[in-house]
């Protein structure tokens, strides 16, 4: 939600945005003793990445190494010369990249990212509208993994694009 207001000092306008976002302790226990696939999916379900509900980002499809994520870009995500600053393209390819190498792994098996390395084709604005990550694994080893990411905006034009290298590890149970 966000509400706008007078600062009457400076006379400007002020805007103030409120989310919520999932307790990510209870994610957490959720997703043990689920694969990769069965947590993702739950996500599309459930709600979201916590960092996510705060950049505006929404898991909406996971397969088998390959998940999309989306983000209604606006404003709020902006950078100070008028466009959405360039870590919220990032963090969107990261997440999406990491997702799909998640979608992979069996349960007790981890992921972080080793790598990123991203391309910007594109600028992006609130006039953007609804971008489209999706997240596509290119090889998966057993202790390293390789996806790419693409951004697209509402007529399948690429903002960006990136590949990440994750490490993938064993984790306890919370």
């Amino acid at each position: 939600m966000i509400d706008n207001r007078l600062d009457e000092e400076r006379g400007t306008v002020t805007r103030e945005r409120t989310h919520e976002w999932a307790d990510p302790r209870e994610q957490a226990k959720a997703a043990h003793g689920m694969d990769g696939l069965e947590f993702m999916r739950f996500l599309v379900r459930e709600g979201g990445i916590p960092m996510g509900s705060t950049l505006g980002f929404r898991v909406t499809k996971a397969d088998p190494g390959r998940v999309v994520i989306t983000c209604e870009v606006g404003e709020h995500l902006y950078n100070p010369i008028g466009s959405v600053h360039g870590g919220v393209a990032a963090s969107l390819l990261d997440s999406v990249a990491g997702s799909a190498v998640h979608t992979t792994l069996p349960a007790g098996t981890a992921y972080s990212s080793l790598d990123l390395t991203v391309h910007y084709l594109r600028p992006i604005t609130a006039e953007t509208g609804l971008v489209r990550a999706i997240g596509t694994v290119l090889n998966r080893g057993r202790r390293t993994a390789l996806a790419q990411a693409e951004l697209r905006d509402p007529a399948d034009r690429l903002l960006a694009h990136a590949t990440s290298s994750c490490m993938l590890f064993p984790v306890d149970a919370p």
